[in-house]
């Protein structure tokens, strides 16, 4: 994720989703799946990634709702 501190809430909204597809790839590959299967990392894991994906989502709904109340006060004008 870059940083940037003028990043607009789309673009953080952008980020946001951009971090969630590339965590949900993770949690649906083969070799992520077996390592969880096969015990050979803490099974815990699973449950912290699909936290993660959870609170990502979350925020992006909070953001959403930004970017929407943004978008139509700019049509308004």
């Amino acid at each position: 994720m870059r940083v940037n501190v003028a990043m607009s809430p789309i673009e953080i909204l952008q980020e946001f989703n951009s971090c969630y597809l590339k965590i949900q790839a993770i949690a649906q590959n083969e070799n992520w799946l077996l390592l969880i299967a096969e015990k050979r990392i803490d099974p815990e894991a699973a449950t912290h990634v699909g936290d993660t994906l959870h609170y990502l989502c979350e925020a992006m709904g909070c953001l959403e709702e930004v970017v929407e109340v943004k978008f139509n006060q700019e049509t308004e004008r």
